[in-house]
Parts: C-alpha cells; structure tokens; sequence
C-alpha cells in the first residue's frame, strides 16, 4: 500500500522515520496464527510470517505462556549471570545440532548473531577478508551490512575493508550467463577465480544463507553447498551458514545444512528461533570456541543471554516437535506450491515457483521466454492483495528480478492457503 502524504494526520509522518517498507495504511490490532487484524477489525491473510518470523503462527499459546512465565521469573540479567532458561535452551538446541556445533551463545537479532559470526571467524584466522553471495541478506549493522548484497550499501560510504561477494548460484538467471535452468557451477567457479585474483591473502570466512531469501528465494542445486565448504577449506576459511530464515520448521527440516548435507563451522539462528521475539544465536564447534576465547574473544552487548528470550526459544524448540511442524511445513508447502503452479499455467506472467517447504518464490517476467522481469505488474498486484485482505512481500534485486517471497506459517490451514491463492488470483486477473 502506498505511504501516507507528507502532512497528512496520522502518526506514521508526525513520529516515524520512514526505514525501507512503505507503511500500511491502517494501523495493527493483533495478531493470531496466520491471520492479522487491523484496527478497523479487518483480516489480513499473513502469507510472509510477519517479518519471516512467526514460523509457529502470531501469538502462538505456547510463546504466550514462556513470555507470561518469564514476567514472574527474570527478564533481563546482568550479562555475566545466566539463568535457567539460557541453559535449558542451550540443551535444548545441542541436542538437535550434529557434535561439531555444541557451543552457542545467545543474543538478540540476525544482524547481531552475524557480526558475531564474522568477529569470531576474524579472530579464530586471524585474516578479515569475508565473501558472501549476490543478493543476500545478512543483517544491517556495519559488518553484516558488508555481507548484504541484496540492498542497502549505496549512499552509506565504505562498506568493510575486505568484503567480497560470489555470484548466487540462481538457475532461473545464471548470473554469470551459461547456463539456463540448470547449474553446472560454473558460477562458483568464476566466482572464486576473481576471489582469489582480488584477495591480499587474508581470506576469513564466507558467510552464506543455505537458500538466499531476499535474492528471489534462491535453491542452490545439488552439491552446491558441499562444493562451497570445500573451497573454502581449501583456502583455509570457514564456512558460515545463516539461517535466518531457513531453520527450525520453515522448509520441513530442523536446519537447512542437514537437507543440503552440509555442516557448517559455524552457524548463526535468529527469526525462527523466537517465533516474532528478539533472539538469535551463534553456534560453533568447541574447537573454535576455545582458540576464540584463548585469543580474548569480546561480545557483550546489553542482551546477551537474556532470560526472557531464552524461554521463548526453549518453547519454540519443544512446540516444534509437540507439533509436528517440520512434517506440517512439507504438507502444507506442497498445497501451496501446487496452487502456485496451478496460478502458473493460468498466467504467462509466472515464469517460475520454486522454494522448499514453505518458502516458496513466485518470479514474475514480462516475457517467459526472455525472462524480462515484471516488477510493474508485482507492485499492482501486491497492493491489490492487501485490499482483498492477502499480505504479501516481493522483492526486487538490483532490477533483475521481480520474486514474490512466499512464506506463511506452517501452523496455517489448507482453508486458509486456498482463501489466499484465491485473492492472488482475483488480483491477477484484475492488474494483468
């Protein structure tokens, strides 16, 4: 939806600094599973898991009850005291991650966990040039704002002294122009050759997103993953794997690295792990955590190891296997994906549906057999859908692509995805 005019009377333009989205032009009430209500006692269809977050749905009870249980127990400690829930919830996870990544510490959003991530693997090589992938989406705090390739580096001066990006391995749009609809690496291959061609010989780390989100929910194909880690051996660096947005239930796995069958030598959690809470994770082998700390490792900030987070990421954890959600993620993802490519043979503007589980993308072109991207059309249609009671989120790389992100919560029902496929297809057929 369009933001509200300068001057205009509501508190969007009296208090609010305009941050990257447009406003909705109504304000929100509540929220409840896979369905939003404005104040007006509107309902609005979540198709994205507010910020890609809610993978349990909004307010599900059992956050609900951490958060409540939290308020009489302890929300906030001094950073050197930990509670009970940061040791529950470290347990918790330990015990569903592979023996080389048994240490974590806890913090609070994706973009922190990241910069977490690239100091320890700064300190731990004792080199500080990092490598991430076009498109990606890695947070927006100085050192992980290097690593973003999706947007936000215009206007902002120097980006990090040493930081590089490999071309996404996007098979709709071979990035380096030879390939379509397959992947033969080639891009990797490249990619590293001018890596290495622009290295001063201080390669750290590459920090990469199992699938890249904000690229236009890139898969890489087969043996990607595995092919990444072993350049990166070979180069002496590690490989750090945010999960951001892939982990605990989204594409019907615990962690995207076990489909792809990959470990990481590090790992950084955040949305999925508090369900629409503030808490994100850094998870590493014992190995590297004890050459950190030898070498004075410093992360405080004012919410590290915090109680109340703490306890909604142990709810999170126990939710996601009372409720079966990996299993739902993969039942429900392949509904959706079946409406979406239904929508596809409907209309010549769908040039593609990809995805896993429940983060699907939906590129939109002009052309399918030029592929020129519709960015236009995905506008028009995105606001439509908001009328008609549909959020949905598209993103726009650089010009080159037009993908809406497709991503409600498992917890959401068939009725639901049908009543959602149903307004896409109304507003489809309305702005084509």
């Amino acid at each position: 939806m369009s933001t509200p005019p300068p001057g205009a009377d509501n508190a969007f333009d009296r208090h609010l600094i305009h941050y990257g989205f447009e406003f909705f032009p109504t304000l929100i009430e509540s929220a409840r599973g896979a369905v939003v209500r404005d104040v007006d006692g509107r309902e609005i269809l979540d198709f994205t898991s507010g910020q890609m977050c809610a993978t349990l749905g909004h307010n599900h009870p059992a956050i609900v009850a951490a958060v409540e249980r939290a308020c009489r127990t302890a929300l906030h400690l001094y950073s050197g005291m930990v509670s009970v829930p940061v040791v529950q919830l470290a347990e918790a996870l330990a015990a569903l991650l592979p023996e080389g990544l048994q240490r974590m510490m806890f913090l609070s959003t994706g973009g922190e966990a990241n910069e977490a991530c690239l100091r320890m693997a700064k300190l731990h090589t004792g080199r500080f040039e990092i490598v991430a992938l076009t498109g990606s989406w890695h947070g927006m705090t100085a050192g992980a704002a290097s690593s973003t390739y999706a947007a936000g580096h215009k206007g902002y001066g120097p980006a990090m002294p040493g930081s590089m990006a490999l071309p996404a391995p996007n098979c709709y749009r071979c990035p380096i122009k030879h390939c379509r609809d397959r992947c033969d690496m080639a891009c990797l291959d490249a990619g590293f050759a001018t890596i290495d061609a622009q290295s001063v010989g201080s390669l750290a780390a590459v920090l990469a997103e199992p699938v890249l989100s904000s690229a236009g929910v890139i898969v890489p194909p087969p043996g990607y993953l595995a092919r990444l880690k072993q350049e990166c051996e070979k180069r002496g660096m590690l490989l750090i794997l945010d999960e951001a947005q892939t982990a605990l239930g989204r594409l019907g796995a615990n962690f995207a690295f076990e489909i792809f069958g990959v470990v990481p030598d590090i790992l950084s959690l955040s949305k999925t792990l508090g369900c629409g809470l503030p808490i994100s994770a850094v998870v590493t082998s014992d190995a590297i955590e004890a050459d950190c700390a030898a070498k004075g490792l410093i992360h405080i900030t004012s919410h590290i190891s915090d109680p109340l987070p703490a306890e909604v990421g142990v709810a999170v954890l126990r939710t996601l296997a009372e409720e079966a959600i990996n299993a739902r993620a993969l039942e429900m993802g392949a509904h959706l994906r079946r409406g979406l490519e239904a929508l596809q043979e409907e209309f010549e503007a769908i040039g593609d549906v990809r995805g896993i589980g429940l983060l699907l993308g939906v590129e939109l072109v002009k052309d399918r057999e030029t592929r020129e991207p519709n960015p236009e059309l995905g506008r028009a249609v995105t606001r439509r859908c908001m009328e008609l009671g549909l959020s949905m989120n598209i993103v726009s790389v650089g010009g080159l692509a037009a993908v809406w992100r497709v991503a409600p919560p498992p917890i959401i029902t068939v009725e639901e995805i049908d009543r959602g496929l149903a307004i896409l297809g109304q507003a489809m057929r309305e702005c084509s």
